[in-house]
């Protein structure tokens, strides 16, 4: 990401990292930043900063069976691209438990905090927040779908995630296991 930011803006590593950091601060992901402030045409980026090496990710069988034994629908909606998200997730063996994976483009490429992208992605999903649940290792990605009615699971190290999160967990595939098939009640 840096690399992509010095070549847009022809800034030097360390300004284009700390306006990287900035962009994501303040607009909820690098790329809202360059796109509001650069015109950056967000389908190159998308493709360059996640042509990555995914060799170190490793299956998660627990995982896997944890959400599969979930009622109801079971979507990804990431910041990142639908496609980056697809190979995350085959890396990971996680491919077959979801029903659908949306990238930042199906938001119009607005991102996580914004309530209109979660708004965007629900509606094209068809899915009543309500009746969902939102689970993000990010807190402040979990105040829209709070507002808007869902279950909310931050997951990872706790950073004081405020009143808007209803779960937290460090361990996924225990906390799904204790839910089981009957979910969220």
């Amino acid at each position: 990401m840096t690399a992509f930011v010095m070549r847009e803006t022809g800034l030097d590593r360390d300004a284009a990292d700390r306006l990287r950091v900035d962009y994501w601060a303040r607009y909820g992901t690098t790329l809202a930043g360059l796109m509001a402030e650069h015109d950056v045409d967000p389908r190159p980026y998308l493709e360059e900063v996640h042509e990555i090496d995914l060799g170190h990710l490793t299956r998660d069988p627990a995982l896997a069976n944890a959400i599969a034994d979930l009622p109801g629908r079971k979507i990804v909606y990431t910041n990142g691209g639908q496609a980056y998200a697809r190979r995350v997730l085959a890396a990971r063996g996680l491919s077959e438990v979801f029903d659908q994976v949306y990238g930042v483009e199906h938001a119009g490429f607005r991102p996580k905090p914004e309530q209109g992208a979660f708004e965007a992605v629900f509606a094209l999903d068809g899915l009543a927040p309500r009746q969902g649940a939102m689970f993000e290792d990010d807190p402040r990605n979990l105040a829209a779908p709070h507002a808007m009615g869902m279950r909310t699971v931050l997951v990872g190290p706790d950073r004081h995630p405020g009143a808007h999160i209803h779960h937290h967990t460090q361990d996924l595939a225990g906390f799904l296991s204790q839910l089981g098939a009957g979910g969220f009640r």
